[in-house]
């Protein structure tokens, strides 16, 4: 007994040593196996990163497991992936394995797990999955096959998703988190599969959106009949969201078609089924509902299905007299009918319609009936369709749970008929369209966090003639502001039906426009605003953290204005009129006029949110506007034009200037680009309010800024890339004449050059003496140029006064007029000793020698000339630039503390 145990240990130990080890042997051949039989069996790229053979997982079956499976498309599909998958399980008997390499082996069981399928049809009708190779070689029937055989006894596909697109039909199937599996002998000829599955299904069509996400389900018994390849629904239960359908019938697969003829209904009347079609997110708690009356389903599909036909269909869905309550609410929704029909008699696709009669329903007193059809579902689609009713808003989620940001509020009445067909709404022949009718919403209001205040309606009337909608009233308000408005819409139809912009033009009166009324209220780190420093004027500022204001794509509206007071931040905009058109999210504006600080501004150009950066190109007009009101409330004219701040008067300026936006749409400073005439038509000078000119003022000290001349000074400014250049222009200040020339930044930084033309008659009677010993009298009215450099900031300027220029210039002008008077003085002596020689007057002899007395007791300085006299004068010149900046050195000092 012992030898018995002993012997049948052994053997145990060498099945399980067998069963160990065998993996291991046979590995490799599997590999090369499905390699070959992939290569020799798709045109398509298949790789995967490991094959492993298993006989304890379903034993006493062999498993091969094939991991990070993918298959990936040649030409016309070329890089797409047809398949990827995480695991694919092949379940077959052992002694598969010892067949050789020519021989099929028989797959037992199949399961797929965490697998996408991506199915394609493109325009021209390639499929991605038409990736089988045929067969040239085979020459008889009955030849060996290789590859896999499927007799299978059951798959299954786990948490995978199969996504289905058919280009030219303009089809988009998606099945997500798909789980199917079914159980049955496909080796027999005829036999039942038993089926169970679930998943998450989305459709669209033609830009439609018909399922999304809905849960489907799907327990089934099919008769299969695979010699004629036909399968027959026995035992089955759909159910879709929670609306459960039972269905009845064949698909019979042929060669050249596929023909169908199934039946299908609700297996039950109660009203909760069409409570059930409602996705589950917004059909909350059904089984508590209260209802009456029925809900029913029934349908026919009967047909071929071909390149040519579809099945002829009968689908019907009515309720009569039907109501529900939900236990938590106060409202109920009452008398309830539906008659809707979908129908195909042909086969042909375009003959597919919609019909629906009587639909209605009530909550409280108010009623809501539409009726009409739909036809040519597939192609040019026709609809006729009436809509009669009126709803108070608020009632409806006191009646459905509806789950809303906002509370419903409002009454909305309509009666309106309109028959139209798709094409001429695409082609916007709004001729063809025959509307008729009129719609009304009064008392609604409008609540969101995009907006800082709520939107009441007063009223909004729509009077609806064949394609066009006119809206004879709208009244609006909001915050501070209120708006009356009337005004076309050309393609409502064709905005609600199909991609068409908005289309309309628009009369808006306001006698309040807040801008900040729609702007959401820009939030700062605490942190940062204790902190930060106070800004300063023409400081370049830096889009907020908000998201970006844009201008809706969908628009293409003409909007006329006209607006008593526009109140952005703390300015206020008087008597606003112009035009807007809003068009490929950019606004355009026509003929702006308004009146601000004291004057009016005239503008035109357009505002562009169509990149990623907003961008604006702008023609402005100012016309006697107050320069302190303006300077303190815009921007853009401190950093343009920053003198402007320690000025009183008015401006009169033309600019054209091009930019980027900030998200709110303020002008980014330092892309600023452009070009302004601006004209100074009356100012008074306070340099007090500007360091620059305080600092000046103090350094001068001949003259007074305050008595710069101002009035009527024109110039022009140019301006890109941060930077303002100046033209050279000129000022007088009592007598003194000033150019000016350079330019500065955005950021404050500045380089200008002053030039001075100072009269000498101003520097004081010491410094007179000097001169007139030097040349005269009449240099008295001799100008000194001065130069002055400004560089740093307005607020913080460095001065540069050149004196040795000055000296230079100086030296060089009495020099020039000393030359010129010894030369004259020279001809006077000459002309005398002639008339002495000939005996000519006496009286003019006597002034000749007096002149000649005079011209000798200057000769010893006449031969100093060239050297001492030039030598002189740059002391004169000392003398009087000294005289121009008397006690300089002790007023810099002082300003720099």
């Amino acid at each position: 007994m012992k030898k018995a145990l002993k012997i049948i240990g052994i053997v145990l130990l060498v099945i399980v040593v067998i069963l160990v080890a065998a993996p291991f042997l046979f590995e490799s051949q599997i590999k090369d196996y499905v390699r070959k039989t992939a290569n020799e069996s798709v045109d398509a790229q298949v790789e995967f990163s490991d094959i492993s053979l298993s006989f304890f997982r379903s034993f006493p079956q062999a498993t091969v497991v094939i991991e990070n499976f993918s298959v990936i498309n040649n030409e016309p599909f070329k890089g797409d992936t047809l398949a990827i998958g995480e695991e694919a399980q092949l379940e077959m008997s052992i002694k598969e394995l010892f067949k050789g390499a020519d021989e099929p082996k028989i797959l037992d069981n199949i399961k797929v797990n965490n697998t996408y399928l991506n199915i394609k049809v493109d325009s021209l009708g390639n499929a991605n999955y038409d990736i089988a190779v045929e067969d040239t070689t085979a020459v008889a029937s009955d030849s060996a096959s290789t590859g896999f055989s499927f007799d299978l006894k059951h798959y299954e596909i786990n948490n995978s998703r199969v996504k289905y697109l058919d280009e030219g039909q303009k089809l988009l199937l998606d099945v997500e988190e798909l789980h199917h599996e079914g159980t049955g002998d496909f080796s027999l000829a005829e036999s039942e599969l038993d089926t169970k599955s679930n998943a998450l299904v989305s459709l669209d069509y033609d830009g439609t959106n018909y399922l999304n996400r809905n849960k489907v389900s799907l327990d089934a018994v099919i008769q299969m009949d695979l010699e004629n390849m036909r399968y027959t629904f026995l035992e089955n239960e759909a159910i879709i969201n929670q609306l459960p359908l039972t269905f009845e019938g064949f698909v019979q697969v042929n060669e050249d078609n596929n023909e169908i003829d199934l039946s299908f209904q609700t297996p039950s009347s109660d009203f909760k089924n069409f409570l059930a079609v409602i996705p589950a997110t917004y059909a909350k708690n059904i089984e508590n509902v209260e209802t009456s009356g029925d809900f029913i389903v029934n349908g026919k599909i009967q047909g071929i299905v071909d390149e040519t036909y579809i099945p002829k269909m009968d689908i019907k869905v009515s309720s009569d007299n039907a109501s529900f309550k939900y236990p938590d609410l106060p409202k109920s929704v009452q008398d309830i009918n539906i008659d809707l029909q979908i129908l195909n008699e042909t086969g042909i696709l375009e003959d597919t319609y919609l019909t629906f009669d009587n639909v209605t329903f009530r909550i409280d007193q108010d009623r809501f009936a539409t009726n009409g059809s739909i036809k040519n579902l597939m192609g040019n689609m026709l609809v006729d369709m009436a809509l009669q009713g009126t709803l108070n808003l608020a009632n409806l989620d006191q009646a459905y749970p509806l789950e809303l940001e906002q509370d419903l509020n409002g009454i909305l009445t309509a009666d309106v008929t309109t028959q139209f067909d798709m094409n001429s709404i695409e082609k916007e022949q709004y001729q063809n369209v025959k509307s008729s009718g009129t719609a009304s919403i009064r008392n609604f209001s409008y609540k969101s966090p995009e907006i800082p205040n709520e939107v009441k309606i007063a009223n909004a009337r729509l009077n609806f003639n064949q394609g066009n909608v006119r809206v004879p009233e709208l009244k609006l308000t909001t915050g501070q502001t209120d708006i009356t408005a009337s005004g076309n819409i050309e393609n409502l139809m064709g905005f609600l039906f199909t991609e068409q912009n908005l289309k309309g033009n628009f009369n808006v009166n306001s006698n309040v426009f807040a801008i900040n009324d729609f702007m959401i209220a820009e939030t700062k780190n605490q942190s940062q605003s204790e902190t930060k420093p106070e800004d300063t004027p023409g400081e370049i500022s830096t889009p907020g953290t908000n998201e970006a204001v844009k201008i809706p794509s969908f628009l293409d509206t003409e909007l006329a204005f006209n607006v008593n007071t526009v109140i952005y931040d703390n300015l206020e905009l008087k008597n606003a009129k112009g035009t807007i058109i809003l068009r490929d999210e950019t606004a355009t504006l026509q003929n702006i006029t308004t009146n601000i600080f004291g004057g009016n501004i005239a503008l035109a150009g357009n505002v562009s949110t169509k990149g990623a950066t907003p961008t604006f190109d702008m023609d402005l007009a100012l016309n006697a506007l107050n320069i302190a009101e303006s300077f303190n409330g815009l921007e853009m004219l401190q950093g343009l034009a920053p003198v402007a701040q320690a000025l009183q008067g008015k401006l009169q300026t033309s600019l054209k200037l091009n930019g980027n936006l900030n998200n709110d749409l303020t002008p980014q400073l330092s892309t600023l680009a452009g070009n302004a005439l601006a004209e100074i038509v009356t100012a008074e000078v306070n340099p007090e309010q500007l360091a620059l000119l305080s600092r000046l003022d103090q350094q001068l000290d001949f003259i007074n800024l305050k008595d710069i001349d101002l009035d009527k000074l024109k110039t022009r400014l140019t301006f890109n890339d941060g930077m303002v250049q100046i033209e050279p222009f000129n000022f007088d200040v009592k007598g003194v004449n000033v150019e000016v020339s350079g330019g500065h930044g955005f950021d404050m930084n500045m380089n200008y050059n002053l030039s001075l033309d100072v009269p000498a008659r101003m520097l004081g009677s010491q410094v007179g003496n000097a001169l007139s010993r030097l040349s005269g009298d009449e240099l008295k009215n001799m100008v000194v140029a001065l130069p002055i450099g400004l560089k740093g900031t307005f607020q913080n300027p460095q001065i540069n006064i050149n004196m040795e220029q000055a000296v230079s210039n100086l030296t060089q002008k009495i020099v020039a007029k000393q030359k010129e008077n010894l030369k004259e003085r020279g001809q006077d002596a000459i002309r005398d000793i002639i008339n002495k020689q000939t005996g000519g007057n006496q009286k003019p002899q006597n002034d000749s020698i007096t002149s000649q007395d005079s011209t000798q007791t200057q000769t010893p300085k006449t031969d100093q000339t060239p050297k001492s006299q030039e030598e002189q004068v740059k002391d004169a010149a000392r003398n009087i630039l000294g005289g121009i900046l008397k006690n300089r050195t002790q007023k810099k000092d002082t300003t720099s503390n």
